[in-house]
């Protein structure tokens, strides 16, 4: 049988261990540089209390926007955005109080409301925002 350096390591499994962990990592680490996984756009600040939803905005150019969620409150929360007829357009949910999460959404123009749901219950507390034609920078 020819000598290879697969062979050798196939005898030892420590090492077919090491060898399989970093093939994972090197492909993990391609996953990372991804534009899909950071749209351009514009960054949203929610604040989300227990009776409060203050979003940084009302009005946005069409395209890829990130609203960067910071529970204020003390209860568990999570912040939709809502198009039409209350048709989720993205959520984040499980937002602890005093963490921070991100959601991103890709928004034609239009009208939608963004909703803070203190307890995770209800209809939340709701800002309308407005969507213009155009795309995000």
């Amino acid at each position: 049988m020819p000598f290879s350096p697969l062979s050798r390591l196939s005898r030892r499994p420590a090492a077919r261990g090491v060898a399989v962990l970093l093939a994972s990592l090197l492909a993990l680490a391609a996953c990372g540089g991804s534009s899909e996984n950071h749209p351009k756009g514009s960054t949203v600040q929610v604040k989300a209390g227990d009776k409060t939803c203050e979003v940084a905005t009302v009005s946005l150019p069409a395209g890829a926007h990130r609203f960067a969620v910071t529970n204020t409150g003390s209860q568990v929360t999570e912040v939709y955005v809502y198009g039409e007829g209350d048709r989720i357009i993205g959520e984040v949910e499980d937002v602890g109080p005093g963490t921070s999460r991100d959601l991103t959404v890709e928004l034609a123009a239009g009208n939608y409301q963004v909703a803070c749901k203190p307890g995770m219950q209800g209809a939340g507390i709701r800002s309308a925002l407005t969507v213009s034609a155009g795309t995000g920078s």
